[in-house]
Order: structure tokens, then sequence, then C-alpha cells
């Protein structure tokens, strides 16, 4: 699951730092949650052309993630503050722990496209991202990687945790920077 608060190009990234700095520990203990990466692209780094908050969240249950959502368990503090955005979800096909046993720094995301009946084949394709997730895993560089699909526009999402910066030849569309990470279930998730 994932939100995106988009900010104006002016915007002071302090204030978000500075709201994960005093409230990113609030789901350190989180029933049902395997990891929330508190991530923001800052205007001019990375390729970034906008200010943005993104935290992507990998849960080991779906009532759980609800409970965030919709039943005060904590979502309406960027409710209040910053409006109600779109929330994206993907289901899970697998997530797998890295080398690094430190805290990540950055992380990647990329969206690809599953070919269309006619032009390929999708289990195919599943079957080469699984690989490609695999081989990240064994990167010293990575904390956590995880593969999910999206059956509405028939797209794969490809999400890692890096220690550094995510590699120059890294293929990634969005490219972040983690400020803080809680994974109360991680073990529960990962492969």
């Amino acid at each position: 699951m994932q939100y995106s608060l988009t900010l104006p190009a002016d915007y002071d990234m302090g204030i978000i730092r500075d709201r994960v700095r005093r409230n990113g520990h609030a789901l350190d203990d989180r029933a049902g949650l395997a990891l929330k990466a508190y991530l923001i692209r800052s205007r001019g780094v990375d390729d970034s052309q906008v200010n943005q908050y993104a935290p992507f969240y990998l849960w080991n249950s779906t009532a759980a993630m609800t409970h965030f959502l919709i039943g005060g368990g904590g979502f309406q503090n960027i409710v209040r503050d910053f409006g109600r955005p779109p929330v994206s979800q993907w289901t899970g096909i697998a997530a797998v722990r890295g080398r690094l046993a430190g805290e990540p720094l950055a992380a990647s995301r990329r969206i690809t496209a599953l070919p269309q009946p006619s032009h390929g084949d999708a289990a195919a394709s599943i079957d080469d991202a699984m690989a490609e997730l695999h081989t990240l895993a064994d990167s010293p560089e990575v904390h956590t990687a995880a593969l999910a699909f999206d059956p509405r526009d028939w797209q794969l999402l490809l999400f890692a945790l890096w220690a550094d910066a995510v590699p120059a030849d890294q293929p990634a569309d969005e490219r972040y920077e983690v400020l803080h990470l809680s994974a109360p279930e991680l073990d529960l998730a990962v492969q």
C-alpha cells in the first residue's frame, strides 16, 4: 500500500522530516504491519521533479490495514493535515529479506506493465520478476524487497529498501529517501 502527498515546489521538506521524527515511532509495534517505510522525494534530488511524502507499507493483515485507514488507526492524522489522498494497493506476491542488517536510507519503486495476452506470457513476466527479486535479496546493500501485482491495471510493482542510495544502474521509476522504518512484523512477511 502507498499514498503520495505531492507538495508545493517551495515546500520546506524539513516540516515532513520533523513530523516523522516526532511521530514515526507510532507504528513501531503495530499489529498486522510488516513494515512502513517513511519515504520522501525532494525536488532536484535523484531526478525528482517534485517534493513528495510517500510512505510505503507491507501489511500482513488486510483487517489491520483497513483499521489503519478508516478505523482510527492512525491515518486520520494525514487526512486531518493534508486531506484524504488516494491509496494504491497491490496484491503481494513475495517479500524477501536482503543481507543488509542496518537501517535502510534509500528506497526504489518500479512499476511495469504485464504484457497483453497477444504479446507475451504474463506468468513468464512474473517468473522473471521473482528471479530479479531474489537477485536483489542477495545484495549486501538491500534490506528488504517486495514484488506485488495490480490486477486492475495489470502491472507489477518491485519495491526495495537500500543501504545508502539506490545504485545508479538500478532501474527505478522513483527513488526515495527513507526517514524511518517501522518493521514490527517483518519476519512474518519475508521468505
